[in-house]
């Protein structure tokens, strides 16, 4: 792939132009490539990325030196790193995904029109994916096998910081769509670092069916504002467990727990705390030991504090704040439409979970909670590809149409409707 370095504006516009010609011409290509054929490039990825193990851990290193330099922080750099444990982990990725139900042709609901036709839907490819990310060189692997697989040829934009271990795993999945046949521009990975590529990617509709940014807030705002190409993205992770009074308190305290403190960073940890005042006596004491063992901040209201000693008073913004971080913000609610009002107000419709053993109330919940993700007595962290069966995810998407939740195969695609007849006329 050519490299470009410290490119003029016009030269970059040049270069995204002719990888969205290169993408659109790849799309089309991939059309006629059944399963078998799909699969049997992920396994050649798979063989280029073990095979290459020495250079992708000479080119993070390259990237990690370089991070160091410039003040990344720990958390940041531990996000950058390739160890062999994580290509481990990418390979068996791959694996999964070639491993997974092929989407692609599927046609459902065909049946037969009074006319005599027969009519259904089938699911297509969406055509050429752009997708830009941040930090993490993995996701070059999961977004190309996820794109390959559902037929869609995929231009990726990585982040700066993972430049040259972007490249080496650019290479391995080009030389294993070459080993497979396939064309080499069905994935591209966007050579220059210059911001004017995201700029001219995300506004390229003649090329680019979709966007989905993967980064921080302040990419995907600048994505979700400029772009002319159809975007699947969430903003924020504000994520909520409510507590109710029918909760079972054990169950209540082990999700409330794993909910926040399993990982602090995903965009699906919980971020707000809703317990209704008359549990609160029993979960909100045993809630705060483990929280401060934990060293996890409390922020709360006047009646948390009550319970909570140590826990600063809330302010409004905490409310609507996305931490990743050891803070959560703890509400102490009155009841039911109490709790479901501050989720569909101050939530961002990601993933917000009850813990109840009214049936009722949580069948409420299902319904009246306006989120891509609604749990009942599990913690928000599953909200992911994985864990709902989907082998793997492009992103998380807060979208009400087209994907909403977790992208997988099935969110990559799109729907015709398809006619079968036998001669038929319409009179």
């Amino acid at each position: 792939m050519q490299q470009i370095a410290n490119a003029q504006v016009e030269d970059v516009a040049q270069y995204m132009q002719t990888l969205g010609q290169q993408a659109r011409t790849a799309s089309a290509a991939l059309r006629r490539v059944d399963s078998g054929r799909k699969n049997a490039a992920l396994e050649a990825i798979v063989a280029r990325l073990d095979a290459a193990r020495p250079a992708l851990a000479q080119a993070n290193q390259q990237d990690l030196q370089c991070g160091r330099d410039n003040g990344l922080s720990e958390a940041l750099l531990d996000r950058l790193a390739l160890t062999p444990e994580r290509i481990d982990a990418m390979i068996a990725g791959v694996r999964q995904v070639a491993a997974l139900a092929d989407p692609v042709g599927q046609i459902d609901g065909l049946g037969y029109r009074p006319s005599g036709i027969q009519v259904g839907q089938m699911r297509v490819p969406l055509g050429v994916v752009g997708i830009i990310y941040e930090s993490r060189p993995n996701v070059t692997v999961e977004a190309a096998s996820l794109c390959l697989k559902s037929s869609n040829a995929c231009i990726l934009r990585g982040g700066s910081e993972a430049a040259a271990s972007n490249a080496a795993i650019a290479d391995c999945i080009r030389l294993g769509l070459e080993d497979a046949g396939l064309p080499a521009a069905a994935v591209q990975v966007v050579a220059t670092t210059d911001r004017a590529a995201v700029g001219a990617l995300i506004t390229m509709p003649q090329f680019v069916d979709v966007i989905v940014p993967r980064g921080g807030k302040s990419l995907i705002a600048r994505v979700a504002n400029e772009a002319t190409v159809p975007v699947i993205k969430h903003l924020d992770g504000i994520c909520h467990v409510y507590i109710d009074a029918a909760a079972d308190i054990d169950k209540a305290v082990a999700i409330a727990d794993n909910a926040k403190t399993q990982r602090y960073s995903p965009c699906n940890t919980m971020e707000t705390l809703l317990v209704h005042i008359d549990v609160a006596a029993q979960v909100l004491p045993r809630l705060a030991a483990i929280y401060r063992d934990k060293g996890v901040e409390m922020r709360g209201c006047s009646r948390t504090q009550e319970w909570i000693g140590d826990a600063v008073e809330a302010s409004e913004a905490d409310w609507t704040t996305e931490y990743l971080a050891p803070i959560l913000a703890i509400r102490v609610i009155d009841d039911f439409d109490q709790a479901v009002d501050h989720i569909n107000t101050h939530g961002s419709q990601h993933t917000d979970a009850i813990v109840t053993e009214n049936l009722t109330l949580a069948r409420r919940f299902l319904a009246e909670v306006d989120s891509s993700s609604v749990i009942v007595n599990a913690s928000t962290r599953f909200a992911d590809g994985f864990e709902y069966g989907l082998g793997a995810e492009i992103g998380i998407s807060t979208n009400k149409l087209h994907a909403r939740g977790p992208v997988g195969l099935e969110g990559l695609t799109t729907r015709k409707y398809v006619v079968f007849g036998d001669g038929h006329v319409r009179g």
